[in-house]
């Protein structure tokens, strides 16, 4: 992998993209908190203009649960891929779920609870069927958090590790954000589009992946080596991105109106 330089390859006319968004560090600036973080509304007005312009072929792709992206979005009520694609919701609202047995998610709750208050500073997060191991705001108990996590995936064969920023997750195997955008390119309204994806963190690197074997368009927001093909700087960069990306879409349907308004006339004299 190699590190990205400030560049977004740019969008083509009359091509019929798909966007997908990560949302923490992305969409969203990161807070000390899960629970502080919000997208600004201006953002959300671009978002639901896009998602008109591309009949609906914009989706949110984070490792928070849906009821959570859904307060973060609203009004908006967008197709997404929640708990890194362990649940998705269709453009037609159908929802699915990969949950982890009951046994299996009551030991690890019990078991996580009961380690992580011995690691004050540090925060669980239960997912249902994944858990977040926080340490923002404790990073002297990095390695130990690290330690935890891989043991209990080593004695849960159906768990795997996922790092991220000050976080370490626990979440079932086979599920990460490419094969949640894989899925979506199969179903309307993304089929037959190009997909477009923007991430900063390790766990939107199968997102890239995936982007890049569709020929799509794959931006890393922040620093860091990246298999993705773009770069933006930061969140206000990806407001500034996403402004630019819905007017030239606008610009593009209206310059393709009157081309077309001026085909009827010089066909009608």
């Amino acid at each position: 992998m190699t590190t990205k330089t400030d560049f977004v390859p740019p969008l083509q006319a009359a091509t019929r993209y798909a966007f997908f968004f990560d949302v923490d560090g992305t969409l969203a600036a990161i807070k000390p908190r899960p629970d502080e973080v919000s997208i600004p509304a201006p953002v959300l007005e671009d978002l639901r203009r896009l998602a008109q312009r591309c009949e609906g072929a914009v989706a949110l792709i984070s490792g928070r649960p849906i009821d959570q992206l859904d307060e973060l979005a609203a009004p908006l009520v967008l197709p997404m891929a929640g708990v890194h694609g362990a649940e998705r919701r269709n453009h037609d609202g159908q929802v699915t779920r990969i949950a982890l047995t009951s046994a299996t998610a009551s030991a690890l709750n019990h078991e996580l609870t009961s380690a992580m208050a011995e690691l004050p500073g540090t925060t669980l997060e239960s997912k249902g069927m994944a858990f977040a191991l926080h340490y923002r705001q404790a990073p002297q108990h990095q390695q130990a958090v690290e330690q935890l996590a891989a043991s209990l995936a080593d004695r849960f064969p159906e768990l795997v590790q996922q790092p991220g920023k000050c976080v370490v997750e626990l979440k079932p195997q086979g599920v990460n954000k490419g094969a949640a955008i894989n899925e979506f390119m199969q179903q309307p309204p993304f089929a037959g589009r190009v997909p477009v994806f923007l991430g900063d963190d390790l766990t939107d690197e199968a997102g890239f992946t995936a982007v890049n074997a569709l020929d799509g368009i794959s931006i890393k927001v922040g620093t860091g080596t990246s298999e993705a093909q773009g770069h933006l700087s930061d969140v206000a960069a990806v407001y500034r991105w996403l402004e630019q990306t819905r007017i030239k879409l606008d610009e593009d349907v209206t310059t393709s109106v009157r081309s077309q308004g001026y085909e009827s006339l010089s066909r009608r004299i």
